[in-house]
Formats: C-alpha cells, sequence, structure tokens
C-alpha cells in the first residue's frame, strides 16, 4: 500500500507513533531526504531492524529517492519478517520535495538542528580555537572536556585534553576541575556536541565558567593549530563525594526539566503489554556495559544518543528508559531528549541493583539469522586457498572501515549491488565473502550464487578472524568503487579537499536552524 507525501506528512503531525525508514544507502540518503526519516539501508536490513523498530505493530512508512522499487522490495522483506503495517511514500523523496515540503542533506540531522536550537535559546557561551590557543599559552588554570567517543578522540584532539563523552561530564567534572575558579571548556569534532556539553554543565549548576569551542577540532585546524593523535586521556575515577555531589547537581536537572522515573515493576508490565514501542538504552560507557547490563537493553552512550538518535531509536514518539547505575548519566541524558521532544524518556530507578545482569557485548538482535546459510571457510584455509590463486573477495563492510583495513585484494562491495561488482572480479574458483566479523557477508551468501559460476564461502568471523589468525589487513583505497554510496563521509573520513569540507560542514550545520520553521515538523520544547 502506497501513501501520498500530503499522507505522510499528516501522519507525522498527528501525534501517534510511526517508523519513516529511508531504505537508500547512507551517501544517497545524505544528499538529500525528509527530516525526520531514519536510514536504513536495504543492504544492512536484517542487521538493524528489530533495534530501531522492535514492535512489529508499529506503524511503518518506507521511502526511497524516486519510488523505483528500492521501496517496495524493503516493504516485503519487512513484512517477511513480520511487520504488520508497513507503507510504501508513492514517489519517494522526490514526490515529498515536488509537494513543496522541505528535503535536507546531512545525517543526524534532527540532533544537529537541535545544538543548534539550544545554543540560540540559552545563549550558549563559547569561544574560538585562536582565543583558547591564546589561554593554553598564557597558563591559564583550566581542564579542556572532550565530549565525543574514544574512538573519535583517538584519532585527533585538543592538545591536552580529555575524553569525557557528553553524558559523562556532570559525573566526573569535579575530578577534572576541583576548583571553582577552573575554566571548563568542552569539545566535540564541530559543534553539537560541544554546544550541548558545555550546557549540560552549566545546567547542573557547577560553579565554574563553562564554554564550548566553536567549531571543535574542525575549528582548530581550519585556525592553524596542531592537533594531537593517538591519545588515552580518558574517564577519570569518581570518588564518593564527587558521585553524590553529581547526584545532587543531576536531581536539580530532573526538578527544572520534569524527567520522570520508573520502577521495575511499571517496565515489566509495559514489557508485557506491548501496546507502544519501547526502547531500553543503557547509556553508561561501552565498558561498563560490557561489565554487566540488563537483558534486552542496547549501549547508548548519553552523549552519543543526544548526538544521533536515529542511530538507536527509529520509531518516532516512543517511549525510552535510560539506564545507568546511579541516575546521573540517564538522567542528563533524558533532559536533552524530552526537550528534542521525539520521544517520551524516562530514567530506570535503580536500574542495575538487585538484578540479573548479562557479561559482554549485546548479542546479535538480527531478522532471521537462525535460517543462514551457505558454506563457511576458515581464515587458515583461505590464506592456503590464496596462496594456490584463482581466489576472488569481496569485502562487505563499511567502506570507511575497508580503507582502514581488507584483506590484500579484495575489492570493496555493497550487499544488492554485488552485481555490480561481478566484472571487477579476478578469474576464481572460489569467491569469498567477508565483512567486519562476518555476519553480514552471510547474508549476501545467496545474492553472490547469482554473480558467479564458481564456488561461494563466506569467510568465518570474517575480517576480525583473519586478523586474529595472524594475517594482516592493508589499508588504503585499492580495491574501492569511485564513489562508494554506503557511507556519508565526515570531512575528516576523507583524503583531498579536507578543509574546504570542514568548512562546508560548518557552514551547513549554522544554516540549519534557519530551516526549522519552513519544514514544521519538529518542535522542540525548552524549560
Amino acid at each position: 500500500m502506497s501513501v501520498s507525501a500530503q499522507q505522510l506528512r499528516a501522519m507525522l503531525l498527528d501525534g501517534e507513533e510511526i517508523a519513516l525508514l529511508d531504505v537508500r544507502e547512507e551517501a544517497e540518503f545524505g544528499a538529500r531526504h525528509i527530516l525526520l526519516a531514519v536510514n536504513l539501508p536495504l543492504s544492512r536490513l536484517e542487521l538493524r531492524a528489530a533495534n530501531l523498530v522492535p514492535r512489529t505493530a508499529t506503524r511503518v512508512v518506507v521511502c526511497d529517492g524516486d519510488g523505483d522499487g528500492l521501496a517496495h522490495r524493503a516493504a516485503a522483506r519487512l513484512e517477511f519478517y513480520g511487520y504488520s503495517a508497513v507503507q510504501v511514500l508513492g514517489g519517494g523523496t522526490q514526490a515529498w520535495a515536488d509537494a513543496g515540503y522541505e528535503l535536507f542533506s546531512g545525517v543526524n540531522v534532527p540532533s544537529k538542528l537541535f545544538g543548534e536550537f539550544i545554543e540560540h535559546h540559552y545563549a550558549t557561551p563559547s569561544l574560538s580555537a585562536e582565543d583558547l590557543k591564546a589561554r593554553m599559552d598564557a597558563g591559564t588554570d583550566m581542564v579542556v572536556l572532550d565530549s565525543r567517543p574514544l574512538s573519535e578522540y583517538r584519532d585527533m584532539n585538543i592538545p591536552g585534553s580529555t575524553c569525557v563523552p557528553g553524558a559523562e561530564l556532570v559525573y566526573r567534572v569535579r575530578e577534572l576541575a576541583p576548583h571553582p575558579n577552573t575554566l571548563v571548556v568542552v569539545n566535540c569534532a564541530g559543534r553539537t556536541r560541544s554546544i550541548i556539553g558545555a550546557q549540560s554543565l552549566i545546567n547542573a549548576g557547577i560553579p565554574n565558567r563553562v564554554l564550548a569551542l566553536r567549531n571543535g577540532t574542525m575549528g582548530w585546524h581550519l585556525a592553524g593549530l596542531e592537533l594531537e593523535h593517538g591519545q588515552d586521556r580518558y574517564l577519570p575515577a569518581v570518588s564518593p563525594d564527587n558521585a553524590e555531589e553529581a547526584r545532587h547537581m543531576a536531581a536539580r536537572v530532573a526538578s527544572r526539566f520534569a524527567v520522570r522515573t520508573i520502577d521495575r515493576q511499571t517496565l515489566t508490565q509495559w514489557q508485557q503489554a506491548g501496546d507502544r514501542s519501547l526502547y531500553l538504552l543503557d547509556v553508561r560507557s561501552p565498558e561498563e556495559f560490557d561489565s554487566g547490563h540488563l537483558p534486552g537493553s542496547q549501549n547508548a552512550p548519553g552523549g552519543q544518543l543526544v548526538q544521533g538518535m536515529d542511530r538507536y531509536v527509529g520509531t518516532l514518539r516512543a517511549r525510552v528508559v535510560l539506564i545507568d547505575d546511579n541516575a546521573v548519566r540517564a538522567t542528563m541524558t533524558a533532559s536533552w531528549l524530552n526537550q528534542m521532544g521525539l520521544h517520551e524518556a524516562l530514567v530506570l530507578e535503580r536500574a542495575l541493583l538487585d538484578a540479573t545482569l548479562l557479561r559482554g557485548p549485546q548479542p546479535y538482535n538480527a531478522l532471521g539469522i537462525d535460517a543462514l546459510r551457505g558454506a563457511g571457510i576458515d581464515a587458515a584455509t583461505l590464506a592456503g586457498r590464496i596462496a594456490g590463486g584463482e581466489v576472488a573477495l569481496l569485502d562487505l563492510q563499511r567502506s570507511v572501515d575497508f580503507r582502514k583495513g581488507h584483506i590484500a585484494g579484495a575489492l570493496h562491495a555493497v550487499r544488492g549491488r554485488l552485481h555490480e561488482r561481478a566484472a571487477a572480479l579476478a578469474p576464481h574458483e572460489l569467491l569469498v565473502l567477508s565483512s567486519g566479523d562476518g555476519l553480514l557477508a552471510r547474508y549476501a551468501f545467496d545474492e553472490a550464487t547469482r554473480i558467479t559460476d564458481a564456488e561461494v564461502a563466506v569467510l568465518q568471523g570474517g575480517n576480525a578472524a583473519w586478523q586474529a589468525a595472524g594475517h594482516r589487513l592493508v589499508g588504503g583505497n585499492d580495491g574501492l568503487e569511485d564513489a562508494p554510496v554506503d557511507t556519508f563521509l565526515r570531512p575528516y573520513d576523507r583524503d583531498r579537499s579536507v578543509e574546504e569540507a570542514m568548512q562546508s560542514y560548518l557552514d551547513w550545520e549554522i544554516a540549519l536552524l534557519d530551516r526549522l520553521e519552513h519544514d514544521g515538523t519538529l518542535r522542540f520544547r525548552t524549560a
């Protein structure tokens, strides 16, 4: 069943749950999409759909660029897996534009818009990279707190900064700035997490002066200043006294922003009722999550959740229950999510106390995983076959990850578009599929058998198993398509015109707020 652009807009504004899923690849989505659409590429649908849209009775609208059939294929696949209320946007995003409605470029756009709105509404104070460097050189009493996750921090950071991801700031700031006269500067790569992080500390009422670093590490780089690389200054331990102070600060934030809590019994009742979409998100660090988490929860570190809500929650107006071990990080995160206005965010009381916890990373929640078929090949056997010749390799990991490391001689490919890479394959008796951990490659097995008459196998455990067996991964662009469609590149992911891309990105982000009213489908809230 198809819906028109006008009907879809009415659905987005009617106050009921809806998941609007754009099933194009990320670069295509990032070029031009509906503001409240969530990107779920058809090539990865089985891996992400169950987490993004956990309730199969959810009203779902699927869209593509121009209604050329991709959305219908995705809708059929969702229906096969039990989704019962799936519709397709007739004419795709082009029909939305033809109806006079707004389209946006970029990714995580609602969160980016929110950051700009928060800076404007609260007049969040900031300083330039040049001002920060001058203060550093003058020996100002200050700390620089990088609000990104450790993986991004290791790539590049402001010299001397410490990695304290967004939701951790209120919890840990006193360890790094115990004296109220210490200036606190919060940065990210660009703008959003700097603004939200700085405003979090201001909202919490710390006595220190707090500033956001305007334009983050990109602004620092564009100012001609040197960044550090490969650093590991990360998450200082919290003393009992500082933890208690953080709880008091979070309680004040909860009161100001009307953050609601629920108990375990209420959560159980909601889970059993199943009449609304429910997301159980643990906002602690990945390391803490792996050390013990509630069954059924996903790890969504709070700063990243606010920065990219659409990567974790695919249903508008769902219930989002947040978890941590003392409610500080969950409360700060909920205060922002509720102002964003896309969902109902709540905090689970005593979330990890007297509960049976699971250890290790969250298990796969992939659709149809038990029905996967196809021959496997282990790393040792593959190495022998490669040495003997007549082996072709297709790697299905994201192109940015392929550039960082892949098996020598592999071609990058996107599942569902394997036929486009068939002509580039070397003569082969065996075609081997791989991906980061091998799971996506298993889903591509049937498609691969249709592009070759040779034997097809999947590398067991993927590139991770290859490396664990002592074999090298090589980096670089050899084997990549000229213009990969699977990833919307961040400026610092590019290998040319980096400074131009950075400046264009910052200009784009600053200009977003002017388009919010014209779009009209998103209304932020304030206290």
